[in-house]
């Protein structure tokens, strides 16, 4: 078995148990987690999974036949394609966490449940938006691991858009949760954890 071959492997594990993990605790979320209070946010939920999509589709080329998608592999060294399997490895059960701490508060959208508590264990007891966090580092080692530029590239823009309707998921909170979630943030980081 050549090398390619068992970076493919190696990416496809760690890729499929990720969607495994996150299509788990979302599905677990929407049958337990109530309603949401608006519909607000669906149509950029849409543009997320279109983009998503688009980004990931060479990923499932690059694990049926690598050479489908040649134009976008780029020549990294071994060491560094192990370190992203590593790297993304080592998000699957930080993942995994963060679902298990937000529980069936976790939403696609900005918008809240109606019976949304204020999480702040877990991960959230340091970061407000863990999942932004992981899920960009598990982009990251996939992206390296693969060997694919296009992933790391197309992530751009999602992560632009991610990174922007934080603010608006975070006004929603504060008019969920007043004061509680203002005092939240001022003791814990957007997206890594606040040391001062």
């Amino acid at each position: 078995m050549d090398s390619e071959t068992i970076f493919r492997l190696v990416t496809g594990i760690i890729f499929f148990t990720t969607l495994l993990v996150g299509g788990y605790f979302r599905r677990k979320a929407e049958k337990e987690g109530g309603q949401m209070r608006s519909n607000e946010g669906r149509g950029l939920v849409v543009v997320l999974r279109t983009l998503g999509l688009i980004v990931i589709l060479p990923l499932f080329g690059y694990l049926i036949n690598p050479q489908w998608v040649a134009w976008a592999q780029m020549p990294l060294p071994v060491w560094l394609r192990w370190s992203g399997a590593v790297t993304a490895a080592l998000m699957i059960p930080l993942i995994a966490w963060m679902f298990l701490s937000i529980g069936s508060n976790i939403t696609a959208t900005q918008a809240t449940r109606q019976n949304h508590k204020l999480v702040t264990r877990g991960p959230y007891r340091w970061i407000r938006h863990p999942l932004y966090t992981f899920g960009f580092v598990f982009a990251c080692g996939i992206t390296c691991l693969s060997a694919l530029w296009w992933l790391g590239v197309g992530m751009i823009p999602p992560m632009i858009i991610l990174m922007l309707r934080t603010s608006i998921e975070e006004q929603r909170l504060i008019e969920v949760f007043g004061d509680d979630y203002r005092n939240y943030m001022k003791r814990t980081g957007r997206f890594f954890p606040k040391f001062a």
